[in-house]
Parts: C-alpha cells; sequence; structure tokens
C-alpha cells in the first residue's frame, strides 16, 4: 500500500500505541511512536509533511502542552488530540487554541484515518501554498520566520542561506528572547539533514548527576540503577542536528568530552568501550560572548574554535527599532490564527505604542504582548516607558512619526489607501513622508 504520509502517534500506554498505530498503518500512514513528548519534538519542524496524533493525559509532558510546543514550532502542523470521555470538554477547548481534531475512546480505525487524512490534506496544502509563495518572489520560510528589514537581519538572513546547505557548524549568538532557537531550526530544515532529528539539549539544564548519561548514553550496569542499555542525546540525533543551547554554562570537565565527540563524530556509552560514529551537526547557541568567557578562563579556547566554523548574531530589537511595528502586526496574524481570532485589526495608535516602547526580553517579550492583544488585554501590561537614550526632542518625535507610518503600513499590507485615510493625512503627505523616512511599501507587504 502506498504510504499517504507520516504520523506521529504519542501515547504512553504500550498496548493503545500499538493498536492505534495499526489503525494509522490502515490508513496508508507511515507511523513513528513514541511513549512521551520529548522525543517527538525532535522529529516536527516547519518543513514537517504529517500530521501528529497524541494522547491528552500522560505523565510528563501532556498532550496540550505537547500541541503548544509544537506549534511554537510552525503552528499550521495538524494536532489530532485522542480523548477519554472525561477529557472532550479540555478537548474542545484545545481546538479553540489550535488543536486540529480530536477523537474520543474508543473510536474505530476508519474514524482515526479519516480524520487523520483529512489533516494530512490540510498540512501539504499549507506546503505547497508555502512553495508557491516563495517561487512568486514572497518571502520564503527563512524570512517568515527571522522577519525584519534592518540591514543586519538582511545580512543574517543571507549567511544563513549561504551555510545552510553545508554541514559547518555553527555558533548563534544573541540576547535572551532574540530567536536563537527559530534560527537553529530554520538553519535544520534548510539544510540536508531537514528529514532528520532536531535535537535540543539546553546545556544548563542538565543535571550534573545524570549529563554524562543524558548525552552519551550508557550499557547495562555502567552505574547503579542502570538496568537496561539507552541511547544518548547525542545518538539520538543522527542524521540530524544537536542545539546545544546556552553553551557556555557547560561545566569545565564535560567541555573536553564534548571537544572529542566534535572532532571524532563519534562517542563512547558509559559502560563501554566501543565508539559508536555520529552524524550529526553541532549549532551552539550562547547569550554571552564566549570569547570573553574563554578570556575568563570559564569555556576552553580549543572548543570554542571548534564551535566557531561560522558565527551569526542575532540583534536585539533595540538595535533595529524600525522592525519593531512589521514584528509586532506579524505576530498579531500569528496570534490570530493560533487563537482561530478573525480579522484582528492593530490600530494606528497601539503601532505607535508598540514601537516607543523597550522591549528587553526582545522577541519573545514582543510576541507576549501580540498575544496578549490579539486575547484581549492592555498591549502595555508590564511595560515600561522607554528611556530617551539622549535624544532631542525632534529626534524623538521623528522616531515616533516614522514608527507610527512604518506600522500602518505593515498593519494594511503596504496599501497606501487605507494608509493615508487611517492616518489622516494626504496621499502626497504621505509619499513625502516615506521618501523622507525611506519607507518603501513593498517592504510591508504580507
Amino acid at each position: 500500500m502506498k504510504s499517504s504520509g507520516l504520523a506521529l502517534l504519542v501515547d504512553d500506554e504500550e498496548d493503545l500505541r500499538r493498536s492505534t498505530a495499526q489503525s494509522l498503518n490502515l490508513a496508508g500512514f507511515d507511523v513513528e511512536t513514541f511513549d512521551g513528548g520529548e522525543r517527538a519534538l525532535d522529529k516536527v519542524g516547519y518543513s514537517f509533511d504529517g500530521v501528529v496524533v497524541t494522547d491528552i493525559r500522560m505523565p510528563g509532558m501532556d498532550g496540550i502542552t505537547l500541541m503548544a510546543r509544537i506549534h511554537e514550532i510552525d503552528p499550521d502542523i495538524p494536532v489530532i488530540l485522542v480523548t477519554g470521555h472525561g477529557d472532550v470538554q479540555l478537548a474542545v477547548r484545545a481546538m479553540r487554541e489550535g488543536a486540529y481534531d480530536f477523537i474520543e475512546k474508543p473510536f474505530s480505525a476508519q474514524q482515526l484515518g479519516d480524520t487523520a487524512g483529512r489533516a494530512l490534506d490540510r498540512r501539504r496544502l499549507v506546503l505547497e501554498n508555502r512553495r508557491l509563495r516563495a517561487a512568486a518572489g514572497r518571502r520564503d520560510d527563512i524570512e517568515a520566520r527571522l522577519p525584519g528589514r534592518h540591514p543586519q537581519m538582511v545580512d543574517l538572513r543571507h549567511r544563513l542561506r549561504a551555510v545552510a546547505g553545508t554541514d559547518a557548524d555553527v555558533l548563534v549568538i544573541g540576547d535572551t528572547g532574540t530567536g536563537k532557537e527559530v534560527l537553529a531550526r530554520a538553519l535544520h530544515d534548510s539544510s540536508g539533514r531537514a528529514s532528520g532529528p532536531f535535537v535540543v539539549i539546553n546545556c544548563a539544564a542538565l543535571p550534573s548527576t545524570l549529563i554524562e548519561s543524558e548525552l552519551f548514553g550508557h550499557e547495562v550496569g555502567a552505574f547503579p540503577g542502570a538496568m537496561r542499555a539507552r541511547f544518548g542525546k547525542f545518538e539520538h540525533a543522527r542524521g540530524g542536528t544537536v542545539l546545544l543551547d546556552e553553551i557556555g554554562s557547560m561545566p569545565l570537565e564535560l567541555q573536553a568530552k564534548l571537544l572529542r565527540v566534535i572532532q571524532e563524530r563519534a562517542i563512547t556509552r558509559l559502560g563501554s568501550n566501543e565508539p559508536v560514529p555520529l552524524d550529526v551537526r553541532f549549532v551552539a547557541a550562547s547569550k554571552t560572548d564566549l570569547e570573553t568567557e574563554v578570556a575568563g578562563g570559564r569555556f576552553r579556547a580549543d572548543l570554542f574554535y571548534r564551535l566557531n566554523v561560522v558565527t551569526l548574531r542575532l540583534p536585539p530589537l533595540s538595535g533595529r527599532r524600525e522592525d519593531i511595528p512589521l514584528l509586532f502586526t506579524q505576530l498579531v496574524r500569528e496570534a490570530a490564527a493560533r487563537y482561530r481570532r478573525d480579522d484582528v485589526e492593530v490600530p494606528p495608535s497601539v503601532i505607535a505604542d508598540v514601537a516607543r516602547r523597550d522591549w528587553p526580553g526582545n522577541v519573545r517579550e514582543l510576541r507576549n504582548a501580540a498575544d496578549r492583544y490579539v486575547l484581549g488585554m492592555h498591549v502595555q501590561d508590564g511595560q515600561k516607558q522607554p528611556a530617551s537614550n539622549g535624544e532631542g526632542l525632534a529626534e524623538r518625535v521623528a522616531e515616533f512619526e516614522r514608527s507610527v507610518i512604518a506600522g500602518t503600513l505593515s498593519a494594511h499590507g503596504g496599501n497606501l489607501k487605507p494608509v493615508y485615510e487611517a492616518l489622516g493625512i494626504s496621499r502626497k503627505t504621505l509619499y513625502e513622508k516615506m521618501r523622507k523616512f525611506g519607507l518603501d511599501r513593498r517592504q510591508h507587504r504580507g
């Protein structure tokens, strides 16, 4: 039977997992099964061509949380929730938050197959539309995920595209909330490894007592309690990409072992002497300047130079303030789609307020503000007024005026008539001000 697509199935109960997988197989799906959500997350990406079927009630990461994590990667990946009788209200609420559908136990193989088939059709339509948009000269996937017209962002996307097709290891530097993991996922999805796993390792959160076992895996009896052999995260990522997040937090003694892994592209499980070949690409991310850490003796110089084949730097929002209106309107559109809210308008007054504020949490904080706005909460919640940075009144007024016009252009997709009508100025005045501020309507089209 020709497969109709890929289905990721997540259920902690082995018998139900086996029977549900059989139902999906009968519907023509290739099925990958998981007993928890963490490993399933490694398989999804912006170019993922499939569906996710997950139970709601699971220990650790439940199905609702898994869905939210998947939609942080790509809000258009269809997630089907499997519910017990008592979970139906929860599932209905989850559908308002972006679930594709839910199926109540017990369900027939045909019911599951039909639902998954419709979800796959929708996913493939989304992917095809993205390809058509790219072919028509509109924004590609990389620009959709890393938007902005500031020269630093244009250069960053150019460098990312140039390195994506290689296997070069990459170092990503950027403040908290600038989108380091988003960049790493875009790099992975644009590479020849896109169909392989994308494994995120938070070096700051690894338990010190289990850190080697987590990364390298272990054999039976390697330490007390090791009752069965276990793959580590590095081995699980074979054929894909490993993101070493907060690499600067990795203990020095483990840095030496990581250096050997990168040099030899092989790991040795705890309790074994046999090396295991490792076909992975490493992307390391840091919010601190690693050269400073090297100078301070907190990071190995040899590891830094191994990781630093290519460095990509994400600028903070404070360094590209003119991008804030464009970013906010895009994030509002994404939030509206995620929460299934239609026609969420962003008036110029809100755009102007957003543009003149500081966003120390960068894109992450701006995204939270967009979510609050779509949910009907005040966008200013938790915000402080920005400092003037020594600017005179004329400079601050000009910056405000430029931000309002840029934001209104973004809100109306670059169409000039609704822009000058919304701003209460003539078409000629709008043209003059756009020329004065170097604004191009084509850069604000959706």
